[in-house]
């Protein structure tokens, strides 16, 4: 069992027709048919959404999308059409709020890897690849790769887990054609990111993008590059072998498996509420891996 430990009622407004709550995001539809995207301060971890909010995170978020939207136009098209605030919205939703142009979105989670850990990890350990892929002996948790590989999965509803498919599933489920582009658009971004990324200190190990089609045209959607979609490590404290320290929320993972927190992952309880200073700590961590991606301060 998983899921929301506790579901939020979604905001009515006039003219907005809500769509989908999702683990973070809320959507709607405006009267002219466009997607209306607003990122909640929710957290989720084990695929439970988690009681407990985190100050500032959807605002941060959807700042940092907009910033690697920019950085990425000439690669591929983004979804953005305004970040004006709708007609009648609550003021809460400033700075959070994406109108975006509706897709038709591919069912695949397109993740691109640079570096072995996660579940990418757990499979070479038995096997010696991820998605099939052969990888080289040696790889410990943290190596980075001989090259960027392109390691698709499947998308699941909330409370369900992204299980990991292999290139050939993905042509099989939405063609060759369309697979083929979207492993060269995720392995083009992911390098940008990766880039851009190191040169800020920070490594990105890995990431995961979403993509639409606007009638022949594949576009990049929903986040990108945020410490919700990828893993930021600071460049640093790089050591393979162990875990790396993380910008992302691992933080509050390793709190929720963790003695303090009485909480058994195996059984069907739903996890506890975070305690302030997990809460400000993660607060922090997203704060910072904004702030030095974007080079400017957050206010």
């Amino acid at each position: 069992m998983s899921g929301f430990v506790e579901k939020p009622e979604p905001i009515q407004v006039p003219g907005l027709v809500h769509l989908h709550t999702g683990k973070v995001r809320e959507l709607y539809q405006n009267e002219a048919g466009d997607l209306v995207m607003v990122a909640s301060d929710r957290i989720s971890a084990f695929d439970w959404v988690l009681p407990t909010e985190i100050p500032d995170k959807g605002r941060i978020l959807t700042q940092l999308s907009l910033w690697w939207f920019d950085q990425l136009v000439d690669l591929v098209p983004n979804h953005v059409l305004s970040t004006e605030l709708p007609a009648g919205a609550p003021a809460d939703w400033a700075g959070r709020t994406l109108v975006c142009k509706s897709l038709q979105m591919v069912p695949v989670e397109c993740v691109a890897r640079g570096y072995l850990t996660g579940s990418g990890l757990v499979e070479y350990d038995e096997s010696r690849t991820v998605c099939g892929l052969a990888l080289p002996e040696g790889l410990v948790d943290g190596s980075e790769l001989p090259a960027p590989i392109f390691t698709p999965a499947t998308k699941a509803a909330v409370g369900e887990h992204d299980e990991n498919v292999s290139y050939e599933e993905v042509a099989r489920q939405v063609g060759a054609d369309t697979a083929a582009r979207l492993r060269q658009a995720t392995l083009a971004v992911y390098s940008r990111g990766r880039d851009i990324a190191r040169e800020r200190g920070i490594i990105l190990a890995d990431t995961k993008f979403e993509f639409g089609f606007d009638g022949d045209s594949l576009v990049l959607a929903d986040e990108v590059l945020t410490a919700d979609s990828s893993r930021f490590w600071p460049a640093d404290q790089w050591q393979p072998g162990r875990a790396q320290p993380s910008y992302d929320k691992q933080y509050v993972r390793d709190w929720l498996t963790s003695a303090e927190s009485g909480w058994d992952r195996k059984s069907e309880q739903p996890p506890p509420a975070l305690p302030q200073e997990v809460v400000d700590a993660t607060r922090a961590k997203y704060v910072e891996a904004y702030e030095r991606l974007t080079g400017t301060s957050w206010t």
